[in-house]
């Protein structure tokens, strides 16, 4: 990816905490004084093997997955606010 002398870096912070049969993943997006964040979770059942990064793999995927619609839905209520009626944005 090429950035040119106008491009804008947004930064996403993802923690991830486990255990022995779950992770859980949070990804924080702050723009300015706004923030939004998403949460996933992966549990590994009994009889997996222990591999702790696909758990931290799905966890953050759902956790991005999350803040993904969050965003989507924040767009959407600024240009209803705009707009002054109900809009339906697709993914």
């Amino acid at each position: 990816m090429k950035l040119h002398s106008d491009s804008k870096v947004w930064t996403i912070e993802l923690v991830i905490d486990e255990d022995t049969h779950e992770t859980e993943a949070k990804a924080l997006l702050r723009v300015g004084d706004w923030e939004v964040g998403g949460w996933g979770r992966a549990r590994r059942a009994p009889k997996d093997p222990d591999r702790p990064r696909i758990g931290e793999e799905l966890a953050v995927a759902r956790a991005l997955s999350d803040l993904s619609h969050k965003l989507v839905d924040a767009a959407a209520s600024k240009i209803e606010e705009f707009e002054g009626h109900r809009v339906d944005v697709h993914e």
